[in-house]
């Protein structure tokens, strides 16, 4: 006879795992699902790949690799780069992983901070990470203002084209800034975007002095933003913090005060996460 003990550890097992679950040999795993996988972790370790470097890097032949791509990109959890022939890491990825980033500490004690933000200089505040060379937008607090810059988690932005971009370009370690400088192109998405190596030296330089950085129309023209460094237990900058908002708004003078209030917000987070500044 079962005891009410016995029953509920059966309910248990019924939701949760089998009465094998420890059992982790081959016989338990889907084999077509972990060669997946391992295409999924291999392209998030980088910046891209090709076919062919996918297929040599995990001893596969192209055909089997390029049923994974294709499979995995009708779920879109990656993407094809027609121009660079590379295969990326794709926005429906990030909207599995973010289930994941829900219970991190970077996102939940980052709400709060964004929220008084937003409160504290009506426009939108951001909060984004460096993913594969480029921004990825995490969390958001919209202004209540008509117009309004919008980048809903998920959406991804060029670093040299960014305010938070910049912020993590001037803080992070030499070698891998190059990298990304180097290994992404710098387009031009308006007459104000910094392309010239040397020029956007010399702004994460002044970054550098004032501790935050600005998107004046770089991305957008009539909208700009301001962004500041988050740092983790090590002192590396490992996210970003930003307000944006119209140019109509945000004009000359409201710069300054506007990158005080951000600096502000990003020192706080990194408190919180029992972080240093650099």
């Amino acid at each position: 006879m079962a005891t009410p003990d016995s029953a509920a550890r059966s309910d248990r097992r019924a939701r949760g795992r089998p009465r094998d679950w420890e059992d982790k040999t081959a016989q338990n795993t889907i084999k077509s699902l972990d060669r997946a996988m391992m295409v999924l972790q291999r392209l998030g370790e980088g910046s891209g790949a090709t076919l062919s470097e996918l297929s040599a890097g995990l001893d596969q032949s192209p055909a089997t690799v390029y049923r994974v791509l294709i499979t995995l990109e009708g779920r879109g959890l990656v993407e094809f780069e027609e121009d660079e022939q590379i295969w990326q890491i794709g926005a429906g990825a990030f909207l599995i992983g973010s289930q994941f980033l829900r219970r991190t500490s970077l996102v939940d004690r980052a709400r709060p901070v964004l929220r008084a933000l937003m409160a504290e200089t009506g426009e939108t505040a951001n909060l984004g990470v460096e993913r594969g060379g480029e921004v990825l937008f995490v969390s958001q607090i919209e202004t209540h203002s008509n117009i309004r810059a919008f980048f809903p988690p998920g959406t991804k932005s060029p670093m040299h084209a960014s305010g938070i971009g910049k912020a993590l370009l001037a803080y992070i370690d030499e070698d891998r800034r190059v990298r990304v400088l180097t290994q992404n192109p710098r387009e031009a998405f308006t007459e104000f975007t910094l392309t010239d190596r040397a020029a956007l030296e010399a702004d994460l330089e002044a970054i550098r002095a004032r501790g935050y950085a600005v998107d004046a129309e770089e991305k957008n023209l009539g909208m700009r933003c301001i962004a500041a460094p988050v740092f983790d237990a090590f002192g590396d900058a490992v996210a970003g913090i930003s307000v944006s908002g119209p140019t109509s708004r945000i004009g000359d003078a409201d710069i300054a005060p506007l990158g005080q209030d951000v600096v502000a917000a990003a020192r706080q987070l990194t408190r919180s996460l029992g972080g240093k500044a650099a």
